[in-house]
Order: C-alpha cells, then structure tokens, then sequence
C-alpha cells in the first residue's frame, strides 16, 4: 500500500473503522506531520514520530505464546533506546563497558558494524537513552552527555561531533539527554535548551551551527524528542522542556509561541502528538501529573484543557480520533482513551502500562513489566488477541517497533525479533 493511500484510506478494526488523525478540509488544509525521506522506520517512533507504522498484510492474531521468534541477540549493551530500521540494516544503542556504543545488524541477526559515540551514562538508570536517526546514508546520534554525532550507515565511520549543551551554554539533566534527534534537509535539530540556545540546527554533512532560538528563561532540556510539522507554508518543530511547550520556525530557528508547563516539576514528559490544530503534551513527576491539549493557530497557543492522567515513557499514539496511552494515577488507570476536543479519558484495559505502536489495524502493546500483547481495538475496549512474556522486570522501557513484517524488541543487552506477517 502506498503511504498516500495509507494516509487517506480505512482500516477496519473489528467493528470501528479507523481513520487515520491526519485530516484536512477543502478550506484550510490542517497542520500535519513531516514524514522523514528515510524508507521503513529510520527514526524514532517512526517515518512521522507518531508510532504508526504503514505495514499491511500482518497477523491479526497471535497463536499460543506468541508469534514465531526468527532470532535474538544478546551483547547488544544496556540501554532503553528502541531500535531503528532501514533496508537490509538494524541499529541499536547501548552502553558497553565505558562507552555509548552503536552497532549494526543484518535483517537476519548478523552483525556489521560497531562503533562508539563518547562515554557510557553512569549515574542512575544507566544505559543508553536515544536512538538513531537515519537520513541519506548516515546516522545522526545524540548521546546521554550531549555529543552529537553524524557517522557513515554502512560502516559506522564518524563524519563529525559536535557537543550541544557545551555550544548552547546548557546543562545537563537529571537522567540524562534522552533526545532522538530530528534530520530534515539540510539540518540537524536538537533541543539543549541552554542560555546560548533552546533549540538548535546544525548542517547535516559538517556539523556546522546554522541557528540558534533564543533562549528561555529558567528553561532546561527533558526527556522529549521533539516532532516536525507543516503548518501552511512554513515548517515547525513541536517540543516540551522542563518549563515550556513550544514551536520554533525550522528554517530560522524563530521561536513561535510557548506555554507554561502544567507540572511545577516536570521530571517526564514525552514527544508530543498531533490532531488537526491540537497538540498533546505530557508531564509527569512524583505526586503530581497531567495531559493538556494546545490549540495552535498562526504564531499562538493556548491550552485548552488539562487531565490529572500520569503517561510517562510509554507517550501516545492518534487513532481513529482518539489518543491512546497508558497511565498509572488520574481518572484512569491502565490504557486509556483521550478524546483530544474535550480531555476526557476512558478506559479501554486495566493492563499494566507500558509503551505501544499501531500497524494493521492492531495496537502492539508492551508492558514495563514485559509483557507483549496485541490488541484489537472494539467498541468494548481493547481485547487482547495474542500475548507472551519478553522479559521479567520493571523497566522495559524500549518501545516496539513493527516494520518490513517483523516486530522487534529490545530489552536492555538483548535485541529480539519475531515475524509477524500472515
């Protein structure tokens, strides 16, 4: 299926019809997402970094203890980042011995290359936070300390690097610079939120600096990865720091509008989702948290509704008009419904929360404890159509990734991938 006809089209879900979130009106077309060039998954979240994945022709239902395991690896380093695919290449980070390290595999498990981008996280929850971003031939990585690197994709040869927060006068983060960075153009985008710059680009083939926002006050970096949008003729980046939601002009780096965070602390949030002219933003910290809806239009914003829902690492995703996530306090416990007009949430299982991406008319549904379901969408709620146990423990924090009929899943120094086509 062509991503035209998959953007305009149907998918049948049981008995709702799902339609895609990305729509528009013959007046005035609606802001939408900018898919990466990239084929497959090359970047964080996927083409558009709103965890829908274009496949068709996938198993609609599991048999018992789940789909067929083709292969894993083990050795790959610890770390929480998801895995990106382009081609005939896999390529996962994760911290080894003292360093960040990347390393590529074949589609069927074999390795290619490895190479490193700077030190190791140490403090706590050490492992690797972000994943690669692909965009012709090379892979552009941010690590935990600010080191952004661009290397060649076939052979893992560094082009350049760059330190963000040193450029940026910025600081570090409690867990660590956690950003998936954006590629398009001719730029490079990333968020050090310093006192030299909120958001900043970088030329993709030098690692030159091209712009800088001017910063805000007080403003540090968080754990999001921002999304890229076209809004009539011009181009924004979407992105949440500890203080601020924002858009910023990627041609100029102008800052466009910001809001006040909801959460006074603020301590996770995660990439922002759009529907029509709303953004959904999360905070969550200890004690407090909350989901908001901004309603953007020209160069202003406003926060049009507020939910106590506490979604962390495992964000969002838009299907069939809703916004659907996994909180563990508010009004709803467990995965829920955000309707994106109003705020209200239903909910839709009591299953442990966790991440989740959508392909073929199913939710892929993974569970912090490590628990993979695939779920079925209907007018009840999710019903689980197939389910198995990657792992046991509190922190698989990877999210999945659906692509070229294989799902794959990373828990910390293991990288496992399953077939998934009918």
């Amino acid at each position: 299926m062509s991503r035209l006809a998959w953007l305009v089209g149907f998918v049948c879900v049981g008995a709702l019809t799902i339609v895609p979130c990305l729509t528009a009106t013959a007046q005035e077309p609606s802001p939408s997402l900018v898919a990466s060039e990239a084929p497959d998954w090359p970047q964080w979240r996927g083409p558009r970094r709103d965890g829908i994945s274009a496949e068709t022709g996938l198993l609609q239902a599991w048999p018992d203890g789940g789909p067929k395991l083709l292969w894993k690896v083990s050795g790959v380093g610890r770390g929480y980042s998801s895995p990106i695919v382009v081609g005939e290449r896999v390529y996962v980070t994760g911290d080894s011995d003292q360093d960040l390290a990347i390393r590529a595999f074949t589609l069927d498990g074999q390795p290619c290359w490895q190479t490193t981008n700077g030190k190791r996280w140490e403090n706590p929850y050490p492992g690797a936070r972000s994943s690669c971003t692909y965009d012709d031939g090379k892979l552009y990585h941010l690590n935990a300390h600010g080191r952004l690197a661009c290397l060649d994709a076939a052979t893992g040869a560094e082009s350049w690097a760059v330190n963000v927060l040193e450029q940026a006068a910025a600081k570090n983060i409690m867990w660590g610079i956690s950003e998936s960075v954006v590629v398009h153009g001719d730029y490079v985008y990333s968020t050090p939120a310093g006192a030299q710059g909120l958001m900043v680009a970088h030329d993709k083939r030098t690692g030159a600096p091209r712009w800088a926002t001017p910063a805000l006050e007080g403003e540090q970096a968080s754990y999001s990865s921002p999304i890229l949008i076209r809004d009539g003729n011009r181009q924004l980046l979407i992105n949440g720091g500890l203080k601020y939601a924002f858009a910023v002009n990627a041609e100029d780096g102008t800052l466009v509008w910001h809001l006040p965070q909801v959460d006074p602390k603020n301590t996770v949030n995660t990439t922002p989702v759009l529907h029509g002219r709303r953004l959904l933003f999360t905070n969550s910290s200890r004690g407090f948290a909350a989901v908001f809806g901004v309603q953007f239009e020209g160069d202003s914003a406003s926060r049009v509704w507020t939910n106590d829902l506490s979604i962390s690492h495992g964000g969002t995703i838009c299907v069939a008009g809703r916004l659907y996530g996994a909180s563990s306090r508010g009004e709803v416990r467990g995965w829920a419904a955000i309707d994106p007009a109003t705020g209200k949430a239903t909910q839709v299982s009591d299953q442990d929360g966790g991440s989740l991406v959508f392909a073929d008319g199913r939710f892929y549904c993974l569970t912090v404890s490590g628990r993979m379901t695939l779920q079925e969408l209907t007018n009840e709620g999710f019903r689980a159509v197939g389910a198995f146990q990657l792992a046991e423990g509190k922190d698989v924090w990877a999210h999945p990734v659906v692509c070229q009929g294989k799902l794959f899943l990373r828990y910390h120094d293991t990288l496992f991938c399953y077939d998934v086509r009918r």
